[in-house]
């Protein structure tokens, strides 16, 4: 299930570039406002006998379609924290490129964190990898991710993944997409193999090098294509 409070977005860093939500050929291209949904809500709407629409035990997907911490989000980003702290039978997954704003609109109970949030942090290359990821493990989060996606370089997340539970690799999706290589995604794996870490190739992208041999991969297909390869590392709790 996905919760998107708030639409739009705009361009960040380099895996933004051909964004396949806003990006040049998306419908949604020029849509950098940020506004409200109508299911701004929507963990905490209630039905005629006053039980929340949504029930407990779900995992929901936060901001898939936007960012978390955009800064066109901040004055509404506090009520967000008061629905999900409400929801404590619900997991939130939050994933952002934005995590250098991580501090901006936290709630001051929000001490070492919430049980009930996984926060995700993207990275597209090492470069922002070895920016971001320090970031990331410096603040008060309680369960982590790493979303290498779309993954744009071979990268090396060895010593950051003390700090996390899992990571999901994917490459890029769109017309002018570009590649990813297997070797790339086969080298993460053995990363988080060795740290002991779960691990999800997600997608292969719409440009895909295996063995040399560089395709062009239906945006309908690349989801079950990665999945065919088996590679997966699965864990007790399967957070996607």
């Amino acid at each position: 299930m996905n919760w998107e409070p708030w639409t739009g977005c705009s361009y960040y860093s380099e895996g933004c570039k051909y964004c396949y939500y806003y990006g040049p050929y998306a419908k949604r291209y020029g849509q950098n406002e940020i506004t409200k949904t109508d299911k701004f809500d929507w963990p905490i709407q209630k039905n005629k006998k006053g039980e929340y629409c949504i029930k407990g035990d779900k995992v929901l997907a936060t901001c898939f379609a936007t960012d978390f911490f955009h800064p066109g989000a901040d004055t509404w980003r506090k009520e967000a924290w008061a629905m999900i702290k409400e929801r404590q039978d619900i997991e939130f997954l939050i994933l952002t490129k934005r995590i250098d704003r991580f501090m901006v609109s936290l709630p001051e109970d929000w001490g070492e964190g919430y049980d009930n949030v996984n926060l995700g942090c993207t990275v597209e290359t090492q470069e922002i990898a070895d920016y971001r990821l320090p970031l990331f493990l410096s603040y008060p989060i309680k369960r982590r991710f790493i979303a290498c996606g779309p993954m744009l370089e071979k990268i090396d997340l060895s010593n950051y993944l003390h700090g996390v539970e899992h990571v999901t690799v994917g490459g890029e999706t769109g017309r002018d997409a570009r590649m990813c290589d297997y070797d790339w995604v086969l080298d993460i794996r053995r990363q988080c193999k060795e740290a002991g870490k779960t691990f999800w190739f997600k997608e292969t992208g719409s440009l895909f090098r295996k063995n040399g041999e560089i395709k062009r991969i239906n945006p309908y297909k690349q989801h079950a294509i990665a999945k065919e390869f088996g590679i997966d590392i699965i864990g007790d709790r399967k957070l996607f």
